[in-house]
């Protein structure tokens, strides 16, 4: 796991808690979870098609099954549980699917109209950083209310994407080919996901950042909600 995610959260202020892959061991699991203020999914490999029903295509890359599984667990739970969720790349694609979504599982053969979002480092030598393409973020939104709305440059690092949106979510930020670059659950509830990799952008970027100190805000708040008597997870 990327050192760059733990850095993003310990600088808003967050304690980041690493969660062992127990698919099989839900208890354990489930009493890791209740001692979380919030929950944070990053970005990785490719989720296994069986998860939401299709067969794999030719082009999709490895999976990490007990992964999935336990990370569709801690979504579940925590969207039911009204706990802050916030997801990157891999993250959004999760948070989709955990609630109903579907996804493309290769945008240059699946999606052709589609622009390059597979700028890999680890592949084509491409810098983490590297400002691949605009999004246009949604007035009006709460990524909006955090970054501002409009349009910002944002790396990218997928070849996967969100095909149909979950219900309970609104689209937040879209690319120049309208493929979904962000979404946030309906209503005040803190879960909100994007596609690019945040991360490797926040030391330089005080506008990326917030998305993190957003989080770590609404973990806080949510910590207190329940020591107050006002939420029962």
């Amino acid at each position: 796991m990327s050192q760059r995610y733990i850095h993003a959260l310990t600088a808003a202020g967050a304690i980041p808690w690493m969660i062992p892959l127990l698919p099989e061991d839900t208890d354990t699991l489930r009493a890791i979870y209740d001692e979380l203020d919030g929950v944070f999914l990053p970005g990785g490999a490719d989720i296994d098609p069986a998860s939401y029903g299709e067969q794999r295509h030719p082009n999709c890359d490895r999976s990490d099954t007990a992964r999935d599984r336990v990370e569709l667990s801690l979504t579940e739970w925590a969207t039911r549980d009204r706990k802050p969720v916030l997801g990157v790349c891999r993250g959004l694609q999760l948070i989709n699917l955990a609630a109903g979504g579907t996804l493309w599982q290769d945008l240059g053969t699946q999606r052709p109209a589609s622009i390059k979002h597979d700028y890999f480092p680890y592949r084509d030598g491409f810098a983490r950083d590297h400002l691949a393409h605009p999004v246009s973020i949604r007035p009006g939104t709460h990524l909006a209310e955090i970054v501002g709305p409009g349009e910002h440059q944002v790396n990218s690092m997928h070849h996967q994407g969100i095909r149909d949106l979950a219900k309970g979510f609104v689209v937040s930020a879209t690319a120049p080919d309208g493929l979904i670059e962000a979404i946030e659950m309906r209503g005040d509830q803190f879960v909100l996901a994007v596609q690019w990799h945040p991360e490797a952008l926040a030391e330089k970027d005080p506008l990326t950042q917030r998305l993190f100190e957003a989080f770590t805000t609404a973990a806080r708040d949510h910590r207190r909600e329940r020591e107050a008597g006002g939420i029962i997870a």
